[in-house]
């Protein structure tokens, strides 16, 4: 029987039933929501998604995420300091129209990235982490830019181990450490401008998902046509979806591009 975004809501009540805790479906948006009763904090997760997780991997899917929800949502009722967690802060990409806000309404640290991601910054908790916000900075006495600084910092001296693969004369490069950060290696210039000298082609890169970061020896038009259909699947897929449109990375400048089908990107022709 198809599973629809109806009964998958009722499956996730069950699971999130908490004296402290209430829930919302919202049919237009096709969300479901975890909150805090008191303070309004919470995770929203996009049902789609969720459905599609469900139909290749059962019960196991919903035991995953709700092992994540669970942990994020006593992390936020949690006091979080960032003196003395100067190696845990790193940066995390989301898509543009990611909140500017916390659902309590403190201002998030962010910073401009591409027309498709921005940049976050979080304090990494172990299983999970914290984005944080001007109240957080505010009662440590810290500036912004330490923050963005001690991050950038951070992110360069993650692993970046990939997977490759030759797919019609085009290299596929796979960064997936499943740390949280994956995403977020695309900040890391040194690495970009490594993939840079090593690409016959035009080097196109991807963050369809917090979990992954992709990189692609371009060399023809099935190329892009294959990086497409990946980038849609991927975003689809990710716990936390980022941008569905890759980048082509040149003079050291990331720029989102759209994939016709059969066709190079218009600016390529």
């Amino acid at each position: 029987m198809k599973m629809t975004s109806i009964k998958m809501k009722r499956k996730l009540e069950e699971r999130f039933k908490h004296d402290e805790w209430q829930t919302h479906f919202d049919r237009d948006e096709d969300t479901f929501r975890v909150e805090w009763k008191d303070s309004k904090q919470g995770v929203t997760i996009s049902l789609p998604g969720v459905i599609s997780k469900y139909e290749n991997r059962q019960e196991e899917a919903l035991d995953e995420l709700e092992q994540h929800i669970k942990e994020a949502l006593k992390i936020m009722n949690e006091e979080q300091t960032l003196e003395g967690k100067e190696a845990n802060i790193f940066p995390v990409i989301r898509s543009g129209s990611f909140p500017k806000e916390s659902n309590s309404g403190e201002r998030l640290i962010y910073s401009d990235h591409t027309a498709e991601t921005r940049i976050y910054y979080a304090v990494d908790l172990g299983k999970s982490y914290r984005l944080i916000d001007a109240k957080m900075l505010k009662q440590e006495n810290w500036e912004e830019e330490r923050v963005k600084e001690v991050a950038m910092f951070n992110v360069r001296r993650l692993n970046t181990d990939m997977k490759s693969d030759e797919v019609a004369g085009n290299t596929f490069y796979f960064l997936s450490s499943k740390d949280g950060y994956d995403a977020s290696r695309i900040l890391n210039e040194a690495l970009l401008e490594e993939m840079a000298g090593k690409t016959e082609g035009e080097l196109a890169v991807g963050v369809p998902h917090q979990d992954v970061l992709i990189f692609v020896d371009v060399k023809n038009k099935t190329g892009y046509d294959i990086l497409a259909q990946m980038m849609m699947q991927f975003f689809a897929e990710g716990q936390i979806p980022i941008t569905s449109l890759p980048f082509i990375y040149e003079n050291k400048t990331l720029e989102p591009i759209f994939i016709l089908a059969q066709n190079k990107p218009k600016d390529k022709e």
